[in-house]
């Protein structure tokens, strides 16, 4: 039971942990203004120019930290502080956002295998673990191991969405530097909110193995009664 209580308090705890180191640099570096004077619409849109992705749109979106790349509509989304602001922070977002941008123009191809498993992941994202209980309370080993299945659908997207954004953070350091958004002492601020949100993607993925290893681990049980 020990055990038990100790692996939900993990899955708890971690996912708490990296958002709270997201929000934690994101107040603080929001704070601090980029030495250029640039808004992160500003330092969007040249990184874009410079990359000659003149097609991609750089628009304003409510919200807190909602900050995203359309590739459908091929469009830059950056939460009104964000746009408006002049702040390290909102640089490093906004650099990042472009990152996907950039990306998605040169067909990266983790981002390409990653939108090619968006149908199966969501849908195993949102009823694996119903299969799963069911195959539970039936004590049926073939419905647990079509749940699990799905589920690792939804878990191999969270692994490849960690080079993926981990790259995307790579090229907004590149080009905020080489661009002149920020100066020297700014890089490691900078890089401070970039490596903080990365966090969350990890966080996910870590908890997202957990999980489906949880599972893994019940039906093998299941089969060696069997």
């Amino acid at each position: 039971m020990g055990g038990f209580l100790i692996y939900f308090a993990i899955l708890i705890i971690i996912p708490l942990w990296a958002q709270m180191k997201v929000k934690s640099a994101y107040k603080k570096y929001s704070q601090v203004p980029a030495s250029s004077g640039m808004t992160g619409a500003q330092v969007a849109r040249k990184i874009l120019d410079d990359n000659g992705l003149y097609n991609v749109t750089v628009e304003p979106i409510q919200g807190k930290l909602t900050d995203h790349y359309d590739p459908r509509a091929k469009a830059v989304r950056l939460s009104e502080e964000n746009y408006y602001g002049h702040s390290v922070a909102g640089a490093a977002v906004a650099a990042h956002e472009v990152g996907h941008a950039m990306q998605d123009a040169e067909d990266y191809a983790f981002l390409r295998f990653r939108h090619a498993l968006v149908p199966v992941a969501s849908f195993g994202s949102k009823s694996s673990f119903f299969i799963i209980l069911a195959g539970i309370f039936m004590y049926n080993a073939n419905l647990i191991l079509l749940g699990i299945l799905f589920m690792a659908a939804a878990v191999l997207f969270q692994l490849v969405t960690l080079p993926v954004e981990f790259n995307a953070s790579s090229r907004a350091m590149h080009q905020i530097v080489s661009v002149g958004v920020i100066r020297n002492n700014e890089e490691r601020e900078t890089k401070k909110v970039l490596d903080a949100a990365a966090l969350t993607y990890v966080a996910a993925a870590v908890v997202a193995v957990m999980e489906l290893l949880r599972f893994v681990l019940m039906y093998i049980g299941m089969r060696s009664d069997d």
